[in-house]
């Protein structure tokens, strides 16, 4: 259940109210994970695996109602904006239209309050926060263009602390804004990990492997990633051709040097683990597989068609990252092309991977998803956010298909087709069962997260306000008591 899925008032989820009843109805479910998309703030194409920082947090979330609380808005003043029409869909471009605006009207009355406050935030977060405040910063200096096309090459390419300074000072009040932004995001976002906590309830988070060009990381750090000396990239990531995509995903991050980061002991990736783990109990390493190879597609190219296989770090940086946070746990989603060397990865590792019920019924095949063939350390999944809804994806699959499943289930009429598929993943030996939130509420069409490929239409669904029902939580946790997985 992504945050910008939450019901509010507000044209997209926050870490307000709603985000306290649903871990309220988590709790009364007996459920002791939420599992959420990355928190970041997002760019072109509102995706949160395209973010502007591997260590912020994304402004839409800061609750408006709280800063009125805390005295730093009036009601007034948040009524004022427009926030869209659509309860079931995020307006992205009224979202941006607004929230900046009034957040900069909260820092006008909370910077000189809080200032001791922040200052030790600053102090926390020295590694990362003064470099995304200031590229946020000249962001909006230079017209939210892209880094790449800054004017002046002196704070796009050199980044002399002379120049660095230049620009912080020019532009103090939006570099201001943008660190106390900041502490309002981790301050609201502290809160409610609390309140989760005090129901016994993790967060499971998602790290995506790669950043967005356009971000602070590579700006700040580009000698991290495979550019050119006019930090244009080499080659981009993505994936080939698959289940997902005839022409691959070509998703144009650059990718990681991995020879000059294993140099430093992968200093980059440990300082990145732990700002993730100010975030979340649980970290799920997004497309685990690139660690053992990826796909590197020329940069220009339109498909990620042309591409090739190139080795990865393997269990040298996984090895790292493990050992250094022995308080965290990691997922690893190993989904596509499960070859055998990704699958030693995952036994060296000793890290739980994925199990997807929407893979696992190929009429045509025996498949390792099936909840039979499962050890109990894997994560086991209805679909992920890249998936259709359980009830869409009973209308696009092979009708063979859905037959399979009825009868491997056993599902009948009478119980349900959603309701067949959790039990069955519920009943598993996994170590954790997971679900869309789509899926309990058996919604089908229109009510995707994300369709893999597309550029537009996605990240936008969300919950209704009044969906979530005594009856559905009491549903849940009868469930949850039956196959052994209360606490």
């Amino acid at each position: 259940m992504p945050i910008f899925s939450l019901p509010s008032p507000y044209g997209i989820g926050t870490l307000g109210k709603a985000a306290y009843d649903f871990a309220d109805f988590l709790a009364e479910a007996g459920q002791h994970y939420w599992q959420m998309l990355p928190l970041g703030p997002t760019s072109y194409g509102d995706s949160p695996y395209q973010s502007f920082s591997t260590f912020a947090g994304n402004p839409y979330f800061i609750d408006p109602d709280l800063l009125v609380e805390d005295g730093l808005l009036t009601k007034r003043e948040v009524k004022a904006y427009r926030w869209g029409d659509d309860p079931r869909h995020v307006d992205y471009g009224a979202v941006y239209a607004s929230r900046l605006k009034l957040l900069s009207k909260a820092k006008k009355r909370g910077w000189e309050r809080d200032r001791e406050e922040v200052t030790a935030f600053v102090t926390e977060n020295a590694r990362w926060l003064p470099d995304y405040a200031l590229f946020m910063a000249c962001k909006r200096h230079f017209g939210m263009r892209s880094w790449t096309e800054w004017e002046d090459e002196d704070i796009r390419l050199r980044r002399s602390p002379e120049v660095l300074e230049q620009y912080r000072t020019l532009l103090r009040e939006d570099v201001e804004l943008f660190t106390y932004i900041q502490y309002l995001f981790f301050r609201q976002w502290e809160a409610l990990r609390t309140y989760l906590h005090e129901r016994d309830i993790h967060v499971i988070g998602d790290l995506p492997i790669y950043v967005a060009m356009d971000s602070a990381d590579v700006w700040a750090e580009p000698e991290n990633f495979q550019l050119d000396d006019r930090c244009v990239p080499t080659e981009v990531s993505g994936v080939p051709p698959d289940y997902f995509s005839a022409d691959g995903q070509l998703w144009g991050n650059p990718l990681y040097r991995w020879d000059r980061m294993q140099a430093d002991g992968f200093g980059w990736w440990i300082r990145r683990i732990d700002g993730a783990g100010k975030l979340y109990d649980v970290i799920r390493i997004d497309h685990f597989r690139g660690f053992e190879s990826y796909w590197a597609v020329p940069y220009g190219e339109t498909t990620a068609k042309n591409g090739r296989w190139v080795k990865g770090p393997g269990m040298a940086l996984v090895g790292v990252l493990t050992g250094w946070f022995p308080q965290l746990e990691f997922i690893a989603e190993d989904l596509g092309y499960p070859t055998p060397e990704v699958a030693q990865l995952l036994r060296d590792s000793g890290l739980p991977g994925m199990k997807v019920l929407e893979f696992a019924f190929d009429s045509r095949d025996t498949s390792s998803y099936l909840p039979h063939s499962y050890g109990e350390n894997c994560i086991c999944y209805t679909g992920t956010h890249d998936n259709s809804p359980l009830a869409l994806w009973r209308q696009e699959a092979d009708p063979a298909d859905i037959a399979f499943a009825k009868e491997y289930l056993g599902l009948n009429d009478e119980e349900g087709f959603n309701r067949g598929i959790i039990r069955g993943g519920m009943s598993s030996v996994a170590k954790l069962f997971v679900a869309q939130m789509q899926d309990y509420l058996e919604l089908g069409a229109g009510h995707r997260t994300n369709e893999p490929g597309t550029q537009s239409g996605n990240w936008q669904w969300r919950m209704l306000p009044g969906e979530l029902t005594p009856e559905l939580a009491q549903r849940i946790r009868k469930l949850t008591r039956i196959y052994g997985r209360l606490a």
